[in-house]
């Protein structure tokens, strides 16, 4: 008797395992929602799609928010992972450090830019880093976002040194919205992330691209764009570097995403999107 009890208690030990370990958080399988600015959501859900590829037991959600909201999400535990382009202040780290208990290392992975440009027909064909600084304080509002808490306003006021509160311009929401409703505007000029567009083989990305002329920024008397060599040297005054925030400790989901996005199969994907690798793999040829 005592042999057949002593036998159920571990078939049932043996069964609890079993349970706990297919529940257990892997990087290999399970759910996760990622939080990204709608300006940088193509070259993230590309991203996304490799990596459930690769791991066919992972469900990933690519949720678009506001960059700001999605920091506040990372901080309040109600996110596991979301995309900044913009620095963090010494107070904002300090911040994500003491909520959530972690050391705060940004998982960098894409050189992304933030574009001015103009409706195809503009006679405007380059525009200054002085014209745009000063124009961001004039109540012409001549400069046009695709909102409030964007992660391209957040970033163009980090550039000209100030605050977003403290800039002048108006919005029509969405990158995709703002490009086809700015030639209604001829005077104004579009501020959208470089990934709306960046995409070279993507037939909606080419016919925005076709819908819009991008100015050139002049700065220091010299001419930069937002293209390859621009973006790689980060020599275009705008070139903002992509990077992953998380709350998790262990090497689950989230740190196996970002794990993958930073190594060569995610870097071969940002290239595809058009957008510049952050982390540069030498290609080596073997001649026999």
């Amino acid at each position: 008797m005592n042999r057949v009890f002593l036998y159920f208690l571990l078939c049932v030990s043996f069964l609890g395992c079993s349970k706990n370990e297919s529940t257990a958080p892997s990087y290999n399988k399970g759910n996760m929602t990622i939080l990204t600015d709608e300006s940088f959501k193509s070259v993230v859900e590309a991203l996304a799609e490799g990596y459930m590829i690769s791991y066919p037991d992972t469900k990933i959600k690519v949720l678009t928010k506001k960059e700001d909201l999605g920091f506040l999400d990372i901080l309040n535990d109600k996110a596991r992972i979301a995309v900044m382009s913009r620095d963090l202040s010494p107070s904002e780290i300090k911040l994500y450090e003491d909520q959530v208990d972690l050391k705060f290392t940004p998982a960098r992975f894409a050189a992304d830019a933030v574009v001015f440009f103009v409706p195809k027909n503009s006679e405007k064909s380059s525009i200054t880093f002085d014209e745009i600084k000063e124009g961001l304080q004039s109540d012409n509002k001549n400069f046009v976002f695709d909102g409030t808490n964007s992660s391209n306003l957040n970033f163009v006021a980090q550039k000209v040194g100030k605050k977003p509160r403290d800039l002048k311009f108006s919005i029509i929401s969405g990158n995709v919205n703002l490009i086809e409703e700015l030639n209604k505007y001829p005077d104004k000029i579009g501020v959208i992330g470089l990934n709306t567009i960046s995409r070279p083989y993507d037939k909606d990305a080419e016919k925005l691209r076709e819908m819009i002329k991008i100015l050139p920024v002049v700065k220091d008397n010299k001419s930069f764009l937002p293209d390859a060599n621009g973006l790689r040297e980060m020599k275009y005054p705008f070139t903002r570097v992509l990077y992953f925030i998380a709350n998790e400790g262990g090497f689950n989901i989230a740190n196996g995403f970002i794990r993958y996005s930073c190594t060569q199969l995610g870097q071969m994907v940002v290239e595809k999107e058009g957008l510049q690798p952050y982390n540069i793999y030498r290609r080596e040829v073997q001649m026999r």
